[in-house]
């Protein structure tokens, strides 16, 4: 990469990006604040159908529903009686790279063959990068993986060493990265130099692509049980997991379905710590990225975010780390089903709230991922040990970030912590009024696209932006 001032590189970002990504984002903002969100996704040409005539070139998709009678039985042991929902998991650990996250790459990595470039770059420490990776090889594309993998000292955490180990598996080159802010300048300066194309996790392309998942999960369960989903819960971190599922289960007409954002609660540790760094258990699916691209989805590496996640969640859910661990644990030697951490957070949650659903009702994991060396509990948990944080076991209640995970003793532990969505909705609306030169006047259109992203009404968004405005004068 060459060595070009930060500030001059900064400045380069509206054209860097215009030209990695082939849309011109200018066109589609329509206010102050509002952008013409349902055009910049259709005019990329891609619906379900579409997208998934892609993906069943690359082997994406189309993966298994899996009932996991024996969890359901567990569930029923410590719920009352006539409540226990039946419990499912769309097993998207059958995807090419291992994860749901084949589905987003795909078609990012179609529209990069189809124009010609001759590379693709993705900033990511996750499951993302693996299937850049994995879609790049199939297409004859080079592939340069950006991604913030250890602390000032050197330590790595083993989940992400694990998908290090992937992505260059398929034959990416992976730029490893120390925590803090030089991860996006030299993403940016990657993209300049070599001219790929960016796969970012929040283009249209990449939400486009989960929508199959959601469109397949729909059908599978209307075919195993003769209905709709009564609930649907996502592992929630950067958006697109919630967003590209609920737009699939619109698309196939499971509109009564409610979507759940489950994430695990990270609070008090900053992602962008060094210290916090290695503190942290979870790569993703975590309230350290959850919460901040909730409350601002345009935090991201392209102008538009196209996850927005609060215009589909229905509910938003907190599990701690021990949780996810047990349920990982018990997902093993119950279902004979080894899976990774990142779908096991939305299981972990499907457990708690079966409990409140009746026994005919059925709440549906909507992904899996692969499990590896690096992503198993021991590997984390002996790495939390060596930062100095305590594992026990007992109430969960008892966990502290980055201090102590608490292990369940039994079932009837696994509980889970809503998050107030209203607090949500004016913490959003509080940053998009941030954004704004002072004395801004917002139309009409702005007050509708504020309405689409919060869920609300007129008189809501309304009187929020008055009291906001009032209060900065």
């Amino acid at each position: 990469m060459s060595h070009t001032k930060y500030e001059d590189l900064m400045a380069q970002r509206a054209e860097i990006m215009r030209q990695s990504v082939g849309l011109d984002y200018a066109q589609y903002t329509t206010g102050a604040l509002a952008f013409d969100y349902e055009r910049l996704l259709t005019d990329t040409g891609y619906n379900v159908e579409a997208a998934a005539a892609v993906q069943s070139h690359t082997a994406v998709g189309n993966t298994p529903l899996v009932e996991l009678e024996n969890v359901t039985a567990l569930v029923r042991v410590v719920a009352k009686p006539g409540k226990g929902a039946r419990i499912f998991i769309k097993d998207e650990a059958a995807n090419p790279s291992g994860s749901f996250k084949d589905r987003r790459a795909s078609l990012s990595i179609h529209e990069a063959k189809k124009r010609g470039y001759q590379g693709v770059v993705a900033a990511t420490s996750g499951n993302y990068g693996a299937a850049v990776a994995s879609q790049a090889a199939k297409a004859g594309l080079r592939c340069i993986i950006v991604q913030e993998a250890f602390d000032s000292r050197g330590v790595a955490q083993p989940e992400i060493a694990e998908k290090t180990r992937a992505c260059e598996a398929y034959g990416a080159e992976v730029i490893r990265l120390s925590v803090g802010p030089e991860l996006f300048y030299v993403f940016l300066g990657v993209l300049k130099d070599t001219g790929y194309f960016n796969a970012s996790l929040y283009t249209p392309y990449s939400i486009l692509g989960i929508e199959t998942l959601g469109y397949e999960l729909a059908g599978q369960v209307r075919h195993q049980t003769g209905r709709f989903p009564d609930v649907v819960i996502a592992t929630h971190a950067g958006g697109g997991n919630v967003t590209g599922t609920t737009r699939g289960l619109r698309a196939a007409g499971a509109v009564d379905t409610e979507m759940v954002a489950a994430s695990v609660d990270l609070s008090g540790l900053h992602m962008a710590s060094d210290h916090d760094f290695n503190r942290k258990s979870f790569t993703t699916g975590h309230t350290g990225f959850s919460m901040p691209f909730t409350t601002w989805p345009d935090r991201v590496d392209v102008p538009r975010s196209a996850a927005r996640p609060l215009r589909y969640m229905d509910r938003f859910v907190t599990v701690s780390q021990g949780e996810v661990f047990y349920i990982t644990q018990a997902l093993a030697e119950l279902e004979g089903l080894e899976r990774g951490p990142a779908g096991n957070t939305a299981l972990a949650a499907a457990f708690a709230i079966a409990r409140e659903l009746n026994e005919n009702q059925v709440i549906v994991v909507q992904e899996t991922e692969y499990t590896g060396a690096g992503k198993h509990p021991l590997a984390q948990l002996n790495l939390a040990r060596q930062m100095g944080v305590d594992v026990v076991r007992g109430d969960p209640k008892g966990n502290k970030p980055g201090e102590r995970i608490v292990i369940p003793e039994h079932p009837v532990q696994i509980n889970i912590v809503d998050v107030d969505l209203d607090h949500v909705r004016r913490s959003y609306l509080s940053k998009a009024i941030d954004t704004l030169p002072k004395g801004t006047h917002l139309s009409d259109v702005d007050f509708d696209f504020l309405v689409a992203e919060t869920r609300t009404n007129r008189q809501y968004v309304q009187e929020v932006v008055d009291a906001l405005q009032r209060k900065t004068g």
